[in-house]
């Protein structure tokens, strides 16, 4: 039962309005996932597209943040082996 208006598709769905640019696809999960989904919305009439594109945005940001602290780490490496591992140090731990 499928409604076509010029600006709007309208499926299935009651209360889904997607523009007719857009197409719509069904995913599977498992029930667990669907109840965790439920538990991570915002508020009740969040939609699962609104919620994964949030989760989606996160992740990338977490990700572009986990690649700069790897690139730190890789610099910082080299600079800390030449600091603790000078002949300087050795003397100190002998004293």
């Amino acid at each position: 039962m499928k409604t076509l208006t010029k600006e709007l598709y309208i499926g299935n769905y009651s209360n889904l309005l997607i523009p007719m640019s857009q197409s719509i696809t069904t995913i599977q999960v498992d029930k667990t996932v669907l109840k965790e989904l439920k538990k991570a919305k915002d508020y009740p009439e969040q939609s699962y597209n609104s919620l994964l594109l949030k989760m989606i945005e996160l992740f990338k940001r977490s990700k572009e943040r986990n690649q700069y602290d790897r690139f730190l780490h890789t610099v910082q490496q080299a600079k800390m082996k030449e600091l603790w591992d000078n002949p300087d140090d050795e003397v100190w731990d002998n004293v």
